[in-house]
């Protein structure tokens, strides 16, 4: 399996935190080295470790906050 990269680009907001610490984040993350999208995912205490998630365009963004509107 191929390696995956990611940096965090802008920690947005952590939207919740769970008993052992992991926290449930809106960030910016550039993956591979791509442009970054818009990124909710469950990340361990020091970010080294990540659950899954999903991935928003900048467009699928903005669609989801009309539909949340």
């Amino acid at each position: 399996m191929a390696d995956i990269t990611f940096e965090i680009v802008e920690e947005l907001g952590v939207l919740s935190t769970s008993a052992k610490g992991w926290t449930k984040e809106l960030n910016l993350v550039s993956w591979n080295g791509r442009p970054p999208k818009y990124d909710i995912r469950e990340w361990s205490p020091e970010h080294e470790k990540m659950g899954k998630g999903l991935t928003f365009s900048e467009e699928e963004m903005a669609a989801l906050a009309k539909i949340l509107k």
